[in-house]
């Protein structure tokens, strides 16, 4: 496994940078909607609250799979490996999600099985409302749990205490609420 750290770490690291893409994109399009009582920018927010989800579900598989070695598999594996990231893996890794952050990332899966299967044009303004303004909870206490596990990898390793750094470019915020710099 320790060969694959530095690569996994990175790949956390990159999909941790696109999420706070999106979850700027995801604010900035609602705030657009607002504005110009346009629809069509809530699509773009739909789009983007969906890209949230696909990507944690993307970040919690790729552990599961290089980490945990097991992914779900069967009807509701998407619901499986939220409880999977809940869990504690002794030894290996802390529990990356709280069970209050399952429930509510449980509510951006429901909403991308929405945008994969409903009219753009009947989407629940209310809802996406919500959504919208959680997601920056959501994504801190998805992404803040995720960040350190190359450290925590390393120092279970090699006794050596590092220190990730967030270096990405966001959007129209350069850094994501509840990210140190």
């Amino acid at each position: 496994m320790s060969e694959r750290l530095p690569r996994l770490a990175q790949r956390i690291r990159d999909e941790c940078c696109e999420l706070a893409r999106l979850v700027a994109r995801a604010q900035e399009g609602w705030h657009r909607a607002q504005q110009s009582a346009d629809d069509l920018y809530v699509d773009s927010v739909a789009l983007n609250l969906h890209g949230f989800y696909a990507g944690l579900e993307r970040l919690f598989e790729m552990i599961a799979a290089a980490i945990d070695g097991n992914v779900p598999q069967g009807q509701n594996w998407h619901q499986v490996l939220l409880e999977q990231m809940v869990a504690e893996v002794p030894s290996v890794r802390p529990a990356l999600i709280s069970e209050e952050t399952r429930r509510m990332l449980d509510e951006y899966r429901g909403f991308r099985h929405v945008v994969r299967n409903v009219y753009a044009f009947r989407f629940d303004l209310e809802k996406v409302r919500k959504l919208v303004q959680g997601v920056p909870a959501v994504f801190s206490k998805c992404v803040l749990n995720c960040w350190p596990l190359p450290t925590f990898w390393i120092s279970k390793r090699r006794r050596m205490a590092r220190v990730a750094r967030i270096t990405c470019q966001v959007s129209p915020s350069p850094t994501p609420p509840g990210w140190m710099t």
